[in-house]
């Protein structure tokens, strides 16, 4: 019965018309912007994109600089005002912080679930082709259990993220506001409790795909140890949350490098990317200056106040590592998927 359903689906894949020059899906319109017209060179195509993204960033920059000091501003005026230790200085200061910052934190959730909405949607366009392509040149077996686990890991993860991961934020930073005015230590824990199970069940996924890639020989290749080091060490420093299981499936990426040569491996990985970055950038900004307004305004203003903005910039180290990771799923994906192209 398994081969039967397994000849099946890999016969509706092949129905699919494949040529040797594979043709990917077109990119979502939020990387039409960044999506270079030429894609046939990998490296001057990305060097491309990343030129344009700067002056893309740079209103975005700013404007987190101006949140800032507003934010540093109102750290002053609570701290100068009597009794700042009490109750009423931290309610103060607590609301004036989370009213200067949720519209733009909510922006950042919104933009960080769309890009992960979008990376996933593009999949589900690419993976079938992919699937076609490696079926069509002898690799059926490799065809089926590539497409299986990457499909249902791509499934899984976004749902996991749009359904659970990212309205729970919302709840953490309620429970952070509250516990923070009423000095409630169970409110706290809570909070704490709450972060920590986000984490563990974005890294249980993770390293069940690296598991995955493992069992299955995907990432099996020769590659330059260096280079692997380097990206590994990359992947841990840069992407915060879930940096350290991304650096173990950075291998997989680094060794089908070299078969990025067809049209449609250039062009797929090109527009995975070209979804990705900004928003990416656009939350990483946000993050390190709500961190390094966090530790200023921590030199004078009470501790209530500046955790509530610790937090803020909490949630959006975490959308940089949920968006981060399911960039790197789709990336990994196709690289695998061309490496068997490639070997075939």
């Amino acid at each position: 019965m398994r081969k039967i359903l397994l000849i099946l689906i890999l016969a509706a894949f092949l129905a699919v018309p494949v040529s040797a020059e594979l043709a990917a899906p077109e990119v979502p319109e939020a990387g039409s912007r960044l999506m270079p017209e030429e894609t046939k060179d990998f490296g001057q195509a990305l060097g491309g994109m990343l030129r344009d993204l700067l002056p893309v960033l740079a209103p975005h920059f700013y404007a987190a600089l101006v949140a800032s000091g507003s934010l540093a501003a109102v750290c002053l005026l609570v701290s100068l005002v009597p009794g700042e230790g009490g109750r009423t200085g931290n309610l103060v200061g607590v609301v004036a912080a989370s009213a200067l910052l949720l519209s733009s934190t909510g922006a950042m959730i919104r933009l960080g679930e769309q890009t992960v909405t979008d990376i996933s949607e593009y999949q589900k366009l690419l993976l079938p082709a992919m699937t076609a392509a490696l079926a069509a040149q002898g690799g059926a077996t490799a065809a089926a259990a590539l497409y299986a686990g990457s499909a249902a890991f791509n499934t899984l993860l976004s749902q996991w993220m749009v359904k659970l991961l990212i309205p729970v934020q919302y709840l953490f930073l309620a429970v952070s506001m509250a516990g923070n005015v009423l000095e409630s230590d169970f409110l706290k824990s809570l909070k704490d409790t709450m972060k920590g199970m986000l984490l563990w069940c974005l890294k249980t996924l993770l390293s069940l795909f690296t598991a995955y890639l493992g069992i299955t020989g995907v990432v099996a290749g020769s590659a330059d140890a260096a280079a692997v080091k380097a990206a590994k060490a990359a992947f841990g420093t840069l992407v915060p949350v879930v940096g350290s299981v991304l650096a173990e499936a950075s291998e997989a990426v680094l060794v089908g490098a070299g078969v990025l040569r067809g049209a449609m491996g250039i062009y797929g990985i090109l527009a995975i990317l070209a979804v990705f970055l900004e928003p990416f950038c656009q939350i990483g900004i946000q993050y390190l200056i709500l961190k390094a307004t966090a530790a200023f305004c921590g030199l004078f203003a009470p501790k209530a106040v500046t955790t509530v903005i610790g937090d803020f910039s909490e949630v959006m180290r975490m959308l940089l590592g949920m968006t981060g990771a399911i960039c790197v799923l789709g990336l990994v994906s196709t690289v695998c998927f061309l490496k068997g192209v490639s070997w075939c």
